[in-house]
């Protein structure tokens, strides 16, 4: 690239020569394609399918380094995570409690309603909503396991009417994260199981002598889980396939460029893969948020991870008019969207394609992650372009309610008929035909 840097991120200008070639070397990202990886995900599910326990209990203690020899060793019981619940900091209790009841009221908001009408002739059209019977949970363990992600999957499941849920953590080396189990004992969490990676999505999707089968499974996961949830999708329903995460912050000039360090630090201590794009018309302001990022960066328990991060995917983008930022937003299709800007309402009508929209200087996305209300799983790598939040909707489906009316199916079936004898599928056509009516 011909960007200038700074010692940390990329700048870049839609003036320069290049620009659009530069912008797509910097979002362009492979998901799962490791064909190793594949080759090995393949051999646990087909494991899974047929031993069932014993697999899980292999591969468990070969990856997470355990020595147990059941199920009933990987399970959670209810009081297990009541108890944790009970032994946290009363500043974690509450922290926990008010961020699950703002994700629960939100989502309530969300719940579609079954509906019909009825024609002139008397037949009755409709559509029922209908919940899963079971849905799955993965939950990140170790350094990532996070038990904002425990709320954010289950609580919508929970208010969807999913008659049972089920979550897997991985637990490496044995240790427990007392705020996960917490999480999932505030969320509703029916069973827990405290295997991970491939090994807890084939279970999952097959089912086996412990583990119930599921109907969908949704929550992040590292390359061997995503690839494991691609190759069991058609078998089982999932939420995506995730990629690193993303923030893209739109600026006017007027916020503290200490702040814009700080919300683009949020996304790039995730991981080195993870992306942070500032957009602004104001070259000096970039320059401010630059100085900030260099002075801010060391103060960071994950510096080196952010730093990592900024330099591979990060980047600081003049752009001549406040259009060339909405128009940059539509083309990424940005997982996380910051208007820091002084009327974002305004900006609403032309965004089109983002996953989260945070509003107006004092919306950090870190609000957003935690406990503002909406979902924190949201599209990535520019699928906010065909893809949504996950929401209280993933984990319902719908049924289509059709009751013809002797009158009606008489109507109907004419119509049918035609269509029907134009296909050359006759038994359609004589089965609408038996029951029209004669004059």
């Amino acid at each position: 690239m011909s960007e200038t840097t700074t010692a940390t991120i990329a700048r870049l200008s839609t003036t320069e020569p290049g620009f659009h070639r530069q912008l797509d070397a910097l979002l362009d990202w492979e998901g799962v394609s490791d064909s190793a990886v594949q080759a090995r995900v393949d051999e646990i599910l087909a494991d899974v399918k047929q031993r069932g326990d014993q697999a899980v209990i292999d591969a468990t203690n070969r990856f997470d380094r355990l020595a147990v020899d059941s199920m009933e060793q990987l399970r959670l019981s209810p009081e297990q995570l009541k108890t944790a619940y009970e032994g946290l900091p009363s500043e974690q209790r509450e922290a926990l409690a008010v961020a699950a009841e703002r994700i629960r009221r939100y989502h309530e908001r969300q719940k579609p309603e079954s509906w019909q009408y009825q024609e002139a002739d008397g037949t009755v059209l409709g559509q029922k909503v209908t919940p899963l019977d079971r849905a799955g949970i993965y939950v990140p363990g170790g350094k990532a396991a996070y038990p904002s992600s425990v709320l954010m999957n289950a609580i919508p499941a929970h208010v969807a009417g999913v008659r049972e849920i089920v979550m897997v953590v991985p637990t490496p080396d044995g240790v427990l994260n007392d705020l996960v189990l917490a999480a999932a004992h505030l969320a509703g969490v029916d069973h827990v199981f405290t295997i991970g990676g491939a090994q807890a999505v084939a279970a999952l999707a097959y089912g086996t002598q412990s583990v119930p089968r599921v109907d969908k499974i949704v929550g992040p996961g590292n390359i061997y889980v995503a690839t494991a949830k691609r190759a069991v999708f058609g078998q089982v329903g999932i939420d995506m396939i995730a990629g690193p995460s993303e923030i893209m912050v739109v600026s006017d000039g007027q916020t503290d460029p200490d702040w814009l360090a700080m919300d683009l630090f949020s996304q790039a201590e995730h991981d080195e893969d993870a992306q942070a794009i500032l957009v602004s018309w104001h070259a000096e302001h970039l320059d401010a948020v630059a100085a900030s990022i260099e002075r801010l960066l060391p103060t960071l328990e994950r510096e080196e991870i952010a730093r990592a991060s900024l330099k591979r995917r990060g980047a600081l983008i003049l752009c001549q008019h406040p259009a060339d930022a909405v128009e940059m937003i539509n083309r990424i299709a940005p997982e996380h969207l910051e208007l820091s800007v002084a009327e974002p309402e305004a900006w609403l009508e032309e965004i089109r394609h983002a996953g989260a929209i945070f509003m107006g200087r004092h919306t950090s996305e870190a609000l957003g992650d935690y406990c503002a209300g909406p979902n924190h799983v949201l599209p990535t790598s520019g699928t906010a372009r065909f893809s949504s939040p996950l929401g209280v909707y993933d984990f319902q489906k719908r049924s289509s309610i059709i009751h013809c009316s002797p009158e009606g199916a008489s109507e109907l079936g004419k119509v049918a008929s035609v269509l029907a004898r134009g296909e050359y599928l006759t038994a359609h056509a004589r089965s609408a035909e038996y029951r029209i009516r004669s004059k």
